[in-house]
């Protein structure tokens, strides 16, 4: 499970890249072990641990910490345990088979490996390298793109995960020309967001506007008449998709 971004939907990717992963691992033993211990010793990696990247990763080898949110064996058979695991990016797997090895007292490895999902997007969502040339292929040639649009996501969906913002349509491009958002310029908004939290600013149809840092929580927002809302952090929206409905203030006007 590997989400691809193409063109401006880069810039959204590292959201995702860099959130919460879910993997398949089999591990093998080196010598048989009763089910019940292997359970015991993979629960001691529930939480945040530390960890030495392997040497053969592609990052420096420091001790770092990372969190783990869940281990479940799924299948044991003789020496080889099928588990699921949910954890933190930049998690090793088979850092956690080997260490779990040791643990037991009988060494242990990585057989294989298989990401099951990033962050909001599984594998139901997945489609194989083979279809999406299938579909290329038929556009270019036949000049149908019905298939590629059953395999391509709009940006938005990258950022489905995230507390929204809902905007008035006068507030839009203010905000892509780089404007903090006021109170007065939301339509709407979720419930639970905290000060510091990133939202996902969105227009009335839903496009993605941009990403900024709630500057006051959601009940604040609700109960105010002015202030500002939210910071943007990133724009994504070219201006003049909307009308401008703001001013700049001339030289010497006063605030």
């Amino acid at each position: 499970m590997l989400p691809v971004a193409l063109a401006s939907s880069t810039k959204l990717i590292g959201l995702v890249m860099h959130s919460v992963k879910e993997y398949i691992a089999l591990m093998e033993l080196h010598r048989e072990v009763p089910r019940e211990r292997v359970e015991e010793v993979l629960r001691k990696f529930v939480g945040k641990i530390y960890q030495r990247p392997p040497l053969r990763s592609s990052v420096k080898r420091t001790l770092r910490v990372r969190e783990v949110y869940e281990i479940e064996i799924l299948e044991m058979e003789g020496r080889h345990v099928l588990f699921r695991v949910r954890c933190q990016s930049g998690t090793y797997i088979r850092k956690i088979c080997h260490d779990a090895g040791l643990i037991l007292g009988v060494e242990a490895h990585m057989r294989e490996l298989r990401r099951i999902a990033t962050a909001h997007f599984r594998e139901e969502h997945a489609v194989r390298l083979q279809e999406v040339s299938e579909a290329l292929y038929i556009w270019r040639e036949l000049g149908d793109e019905s298939f590629l649009r059953k395999i391509l996501f709009p940006a938005e969906v990258i950022v489905a995960y995230l507390p929204k913002v809902v905007v008035k349509d006068g507030a839009v491009d203010a905000i892509a020309h780089g404007a903090q958002l006021a109170v007065p310029g939301i339509a709407r908004l979720h419930e639970g967001i905290a000060k510091g939290d990133l939202v996902a600013i969105f227009t009335l149809k839903g496009e993605l506007v941009a990403l900024g840092r709630a500057q006051m929580s959601s009940e604040e927002i609700m109960s105010s008449e002015r202030g500002i809302a939210v910071a943007p952090t990133r724009v994504f929206m070219e201006p003049g998709r909307y009308p401008r409905m703001w001013r700049r203030k001339k030289q010497g006007e006063k605030s």
